[in-house]
């Protein structure tokens, strides 16, 4: 199983997956991509404009097209369209570099359209805000059916994800099958919170995640005994950082092993792997909140799990692609490894038999996201039939 290949560049057809494996269709996308296809040869950052612009355009017709079924009282018909139109402009957002033309008012019309399409689709998804220690960060809860209290999963981005694409990663749709609910936080350094409060990205990922957690023990359908942690790409190294140094939580699970990326910054000054974005360091910089490449390499020196694996107490498990083309899989068995005091340790590595061999299953969500929600059922006591 392989990447769909459209674009010359992998930044590009990743973007392409991403939108694919969310909800996208083919259709729009061919006819959103074929204009810029050449735009696409000059590299990684050259066209992100045009990308811009066909992607918009397509999500205001989507947007227009919506607008036509709510007059008409066909909310549910709506909701699909703003789904899409959301989607399109998360994503053509997320191509463009810190300060480019249009981000913010894409972003903002992105935010609206995911709201508007929550609500006239009745869809299991709260937006909800979780105090920190200075601002707040923007969450998606959706609820596992029935009475409670239920087990929960916190849930947090990568470098470069924000939590509707979490939500459509449909992680939250298995969890909730399987009686658990999620709570997908946009942490710092991510999505609303970096977005509109400025509030950068920390290698201690336990300051954001326990406030998660002081959250869900307020909630009266939450079983405060009962709450997973995991994360997704850069999510590798925050979620392991967080069940680490946050005693409260019960399980644990990466989707994607990220295991130092320190590491990974100096191989990618080499041009060894890919990258997950376009203006890559202008990006890396903006999250951290650094003003010169230095002052991001100091920021990001403490993110690794050397010395942090082993404090893990509960059980936890390592999934990686055998493919990724971001993360070598020797990360993957070195988190492993180091979960010496894990008392239920897991590693899986998806293949060429299953697929979602690429970097967290761009290829193909479904066996990591099925694996990760079996994997949770088992652990805080959901069920799997």
């Amino acid at each position: 199983m392989a990447l769909f290949t459209y674009f010359p560049n992998y930044v590009w057809n990743l973007s392409l997956a991403i939108a694919l494996e969310s909800g996208g269709k083919i259709g729009e996308i061919v006819d959103m991509c074929q204009p810029i296809k050449d735009a696409a040869a000059k590299g990684d950052d050259a066209g992100t404009a045009e990308f811009l612009a066909e992607w918009v355009k397509m999500a205001d017709k989507l947007i227009g097209l919506a607008d036509e079924d709510e007059a008409r009282r066909r909310g549910f018909s709506a909701s699909a369209k703003l789904q899409r139109a959301a989607l399109y402009l998360f994503t053509a957002e997320r191509m463009q570099g810190h300060g480019h033309p249009g981000r913010a008012e894409t972003f903002a019309k992105a935010q609206s359209s995911f709201q508007r399409a929550m609500a006239l689709g009745k869809e299991n998804c709260e937006r909800v805000e979780i105090p920190l220690e200075n601002g707040t960060m923007a969450a998606l809860y959706t609820r596992a059916p029935g009475s409670g209290p239920h087990p929960v999963v916190v849930y947090c981005n990568g470098l470069d994800s924000c939590k509707e694409l979490l939500y459509w990663s449909q992680l939250p749709h298995a969890l909730a099958r399987r009686g658990i609910s999620t709570l997908c936080v946009d942490q710092p350094g991510t999505g609303e919170t970096l977005r509109l409060q400025g509030l950068p990205a920390t290698h201690e990922a336990e300051r954001w995640a326990s406030k998660a957690v002081d959250w869900l023990e307020q909630q009266p359908d939450v079983d405060p005994k009962r709450i997973g942690m995991t994360g997704i790409s850069l999510g590798g190294y925050y979620a392991p950082r967080a069940v680490a140094f946050e005693p409260r939580f019960a399980s644990g699970a990466v989707w994607g092993a990220n295991h130092n990326w320190a590491e990974v910054q100096q191989k990618r000054l080499k041009r060894e792997g890919e990258n997950p974005v376009p203006h890559y360091w202008a990006h890396v910089m903006w999250v951290f909140g650094a003003s010169s490449m230095d002052e991001f390499f100091e920021k990001a020196a403490g993110m690794h799990l050397n010395g942090v694996m082993e404090r893990i107490k509960v059980p936890f498990l390592v999934t990686h692609g055998e493919k990724d083309r971001q993360i070598g899989i020797e990360y993957a068995h070195q988190s492993y490894e180091q979960l010496t005091n894990s008392p239920q340790r897991e590693l899986k590595i998806f293949t060429d038999r299953e697929g979602g061999v690429e970097h967290v299953g761009a290829d193909n969500m479904s066996f990591g996201r099925d694996y990760i929600a079996d994997w949770f059922a088992d652990t805080l006591g959901g069920q799997t039939k």
